[in-house]
């Protein structure tokens, strides 16, 4: 989808730097309220499970939002208790809300959350997450809906989830199978682009969320679960499907309007840097001659009905110019934001400016062609004249796409800032040992800020991973103590050929069997 350049673009995908650092990699959200029964069993339980198979360091992180019975007690107690469980209250109700302020506040690159009922089969956890540390997808979804889940519900609340999720492909266009499944990653660069645009703060959090990504086109991973529907669910099914339909009335609205800046949310095409090189090569020419022909067609229609309308009470030349005047603003308006992909606000004018003078070009094509007909007959037929009319509007047609394409919305190639990443390697001192990893720099802002609320140790932090003995490295470097800094872009040798840049993860945790391991 072609669209204008932004600012806030996010960078190609790439696996998450491995290194040695306290930072956990995975935050795991548990939004509750009046939870006081379930919270324990729930935390722990999910402890346990990350502790035995999730191989690097993670966080578990309560986000009480306005709970009135025991809960916030509960919370402090497993706070003090388990080392990697933190406890946040939030004075103000809405599952949405809580999500938003804990994934804001969180250091960690990969945040999750899941409801405290964990209906989802656990083991479904590092399949959601993994694509997100590999730099492969942006999002990932637990879903109730694919064909290999197993799901145990009643009727009423599989025809509910079915009908919503229709409700969803039908209004919004919406692809992935499950918006409402409690069981979600995001990657945190992401989040921080995305989070500000999502309004809702209840439950169609989710689906918002989830809407806006895919139409910014980032990728979403779904992974089939196996989820038992829990009978003693305290939430309120009327409201919350009366809620969900006015969102997605606000949502549809928003981007029927191009009023959302999802710009800003697009990444390059292509992880490899060598696709992020290729200049002057014409982007989505196919879908636009089939957009603006579509659109093309539609607008002859409309100023066929505008011209019969507008020739009971004037002469075929001011019916004419009227006709074509509305119709070419309707035309501009529709190919702008369809054809060409250009939503929000800026440059509107401009480009109806551009669109009126294409517009004048057109309107001497069908001027003259009317003069031309009129001259040659003294009183031609009605038939006659939307004949040559047609004719007219075919050979204005083929140039109003010229020059809109070249023009009005023109492909800017402006320079991929801070998307491509570079390797500084330092080779160290002859005698030195060789380092564990390569130090990444970018020069984009980092994607892993600090969070106040946990104490972040710094900017980009690195995944942790078990450090290999000295005596299994890579022997120190054959190089002088004065031999420069190289700088080379990931995947690339300096001789100029490109190879595999993924980094190999190691696990961390310290039960963790490692053959290589001398300890």
């Amino acid at each position: 989808m072609r669209t204008d350049s932004s600012p806030g673009t996010l960078p190609a995908r790439e696996h998450l730097p491995a290194a040695d650092a306290g930072t956990p990699v995975l935050d795991v959200v548990i939004p509750v309220y009046n939870e006081e029964k379930d919270l324990q069993p729930c935390v722990r339980r999910l402890h346990e499970h990350l502790e035995r198979t999730f191989p690097y360091a993670f966080r578990i992180t309560v986000a009480d939002n306005a709970s009135t019975d025991t809960t916030p007690q509960v919370a402090a107690r497993l706070e003090a208790d388990i080392p990697e469980v933190t406890n946040f209250r939030l004075e103000q109700k809405g599952r949405g809300r809580a999500l938003r302020t804990v994934w804001s506040a969180s250091d960690a690159p990969i945040l999750a959350y899941m409801d405290v009922d964990l209906s989802t089969d656990l083991n479904a956890l590092l399949p959601l997450v993994a694509p997100l540390i590999s730099g492969h997808s942006d999002l990932a979804i637990g879903s109730r809906l694919a064909r290999s889940s197993r799901v145990v519900r009643g009727p009423k609340r599989e025809f509910i989830s079915r009908a919503y999720n229709l409700i969803l492909r039908g209004s919004l266009q919406a692809r992935f199978s499950d918006a409402q499944c409690g069981f979600k990653a995001i990657r945190r660069d992401v989040a921080q682009v995305l989070l500000p645009l999502v309004e809702d703060t209840g439950w169609f959090f989710d689906t918002e969320m989830l809407v806006l990504a895919e139409r910014a086109g980032l990728r979403i991973h779904e992974v089939p679960v196996d989820w038992v529907d829990d009978p003693d669910s305290t939430v309120h099914i009327v409201r919350t499907a009366t809620d969900d339909l006015r969102g997605v009335w606000r949502v549809g609205t928003a981007l029927a309007t191009g009023s959302l800046p999802l710009d800003r949310l697009t990444r390059p095409f292509g992880d490899d840097p060598r696709d992020r090189d290729l200049t002057n090569v014409p982007k989505g020419l196919a879908r636009q001659l089939v957009g603006f022909c579509v659109v093309g067609g539609l607008s002859t229609l409309f100023y066929l009905v505008l011209y019969s309308l507008f020739r009971q009470f004037s002469g075929s030349q001011v019916a004419n110019a009227l006709a074509l005047l509305v119709s070419a603003v309707a035309n501009t308006a529709a190919n702008r934001r369809l054809t060409f992909g250009v939503r929000g606000r800026g440059g509107a004018v401009r480009h109806q400016a551009q669109g009126l003078v294409v517009f004048g070009i057109g309107l001497a094509l069908t001027s003259g062609s009317l003069a031309a007909l009129n001259a040659a007959s003294n009183n031609p037929a009605h038939s006659t004249e939307l004949a040559v009319l047609i004719a007219a509007n075919l050979a204005a047609t083929v140039l109003r796409f010229l020059l809109f394409r070249a023009w009005v919305f023109p492909d800017r190639d402006e320079p991929d800032s801070g998307s491509t990443v570079l390797a500084a390697h330092t080779p160290p001192p002859a005698g030195a040992a060789h380092p564990s990893s390569p130090t990444y720099s970018t020069g984009a802002t980092a994607p892993y800020g600090t969070g106040a609320a946990y104490g972040a140790p710094g900017p980009h932090t690195p995944l942790p991973h078990r450090p290999v003995p000295q005596t299994q490295r890579t022997p120190p470097y054959p190089t002088s103590p004065t031999t420069p800094t190289t700088q080379v872009r990931t995947g690339e040798a300096v001789d100029g050929t490109w190879r595999d840049a993924t980094m190999q993860l190691q696990p961390v945790r310290p039960h963790d069997t490692d053959p290589r391991d001398l300890r």
